[in-house]
């Protein structure tokens, strides 16, 4: 759900640039949405005429920006009932407010057609803000993560939000298999390079299901964090994009944040901030789990099972949404998460028959020294 950012906004507009009105394939749905916006418009004072795209994500979801009479922004959610349930959504932003953090606010909710009108949390993205080769400059942005970070799985309650159990990690670690070597790939496993993969999926399975569980985002990354507007120094952050959140491995989120789809970190500033992370989890209490309290290498090992497990099906996702959703941007970086399973299963003798047989598939020389960065 993330919004593209705007930088230079006081410049004059440039026209080409400008986000154009939403299109529908479907003409029914097209009637669906304007009746439905019509009937809303009123409440909000929203003018339907301001209607732009603001973006769209690897699901079936697309969110629109309206202006309203007073100058004012919401955004619109288009969630097709048949593709997308919105359950979830307004589950997880009541958690996040209840968590005393920033999410959208469901103003507005058309339940049978999959429309909603939301807050705006404005144009800017975390991501825009970044840049891998200014890791001093992006080090606020990424304490105010792990200070969203700490705070919402402070707030995790057992039972509230569905499982990550055993059936759905393998669910995912499937996906790489399935997606991305066989129907990409075109490669058809032997009872060898199977029993590598099987042998990996337990692992990470089982590390998985052993640490704390708490409120896992699932997609904890700075495209789905946003730069509150007004606020520069420290940023404040609101979270998009937490409709598939469950309760899982506290290793998730952070591995996620730091293992990101578009962007890299040398390893020293991944350290560092997850060493901020563990420091601040442990005073909340999180850490109270075997020797994580006093031994950070303990959990950052668990982080990187954790990862390894989210590279995995993310190569598959990325892989499945180029060749069954028409989507071959995702797939273009998927080499990037390559180079992350690549990085961690050299470091773990563990996983030294994935490596050998990820370089195989790939036919890349097997890494030597400890690079985790730009690999």
């Amino acid at each position: 759900m993330s919004a593209p950012s705007e930088p230079g906004a006081s410049a004059p507009p440039n026209p080409a640039a400008i986000p154009a009105a939403p299109t529908f394939t479907d003409p029914s749905r097209a009637a669906q949405f304007a009746a439905w916006l019509a009937a809303v418009a009123p409440r909000f004072a929203l003018q339907p005429a301001s209607v732009r795209s603001a973006s769209a994500d690897a699901s079936f979801r697309r969110y629109f920006r309206v202006d309203a009479a007073d100058g004012a922004s919401f955004i619109i959610m288009d969630a097709p009932p048949a593709q997308e349930n919105c359950a979830p959504f307004v589950q997880v932003a009541r958690l996040l407010h209840e968590a005393g953090l920033t999410a959208p606010e469901v103003l507005a909710w058309d339940e049978a057609q999959g429309f909603m009108l939301l807050s705006d949390l404005g144009p800017t993205t975390m991501m825009a803000c970044l840049s891998a080769e200014r890791p001093a400059a992006a080090a606020p942005y990424f304490a105010a993560a792990t200070d969203v970070l700490v705070q919402w799985q402070g707030a995790s309650r057992a039972g509230v939000l569905p499982p990550y159990d055993e059936a759905l990690l393998r669910r995912e670690l499937a996906l790489f298999p399935d997606w991305y070597l066989a129907r990409h790939g075109g490669l058809t496993l032997n009872a060898a390079q199977a029993e590598v993969l099987a042998r990996t999926d337990a692992l990470l399975v089982r590390q998985a299901l052993a640490v704390p569980r708490v409120y896992v985002h699932r997609d904890f990354m700075p495209r789905n964090l946003m730069v509150l507007p007004g606020t520069q120094a420290p940023p404040r952050l609101g979270v998009l994009d937490f409709q598939d959140a469950v309760e899982g491995p506290i290793t998730y989120d952070i591995a996620s944040l730091l293992r990101d789809a578009f962007l890299s970190w040398e390893e020293d500033f991944v350290l560092d901030v997850t060493v901020r992370y563990w420091e601040k989890a442990r005073k909340a209490g999180l850490m109270d789990f075997e020797d994580w309290h006093a031994d950070f290498g303990a959990f950052w090992r668990a982080v990187e099972w954790m990862g390894l497990q989210r590279h995995l099906k993310v190569a598959g996702i990325f892989a499945r949404l180029t060749l069954r959703d028409g989507k071959p941007q995702y797939l273009a970086d998927a080499p990037r998460f390559i180079g992350y399973i690549r990085a961690t299963a050299a470091r773990y003798r563990e996983f030294t028959p994935l490596l050998r047989l990820i370089d195989e598939v790939e036919g890349l020389q097997a890494a030597s020294g400890w690079a985790f960065g730009r690999v």
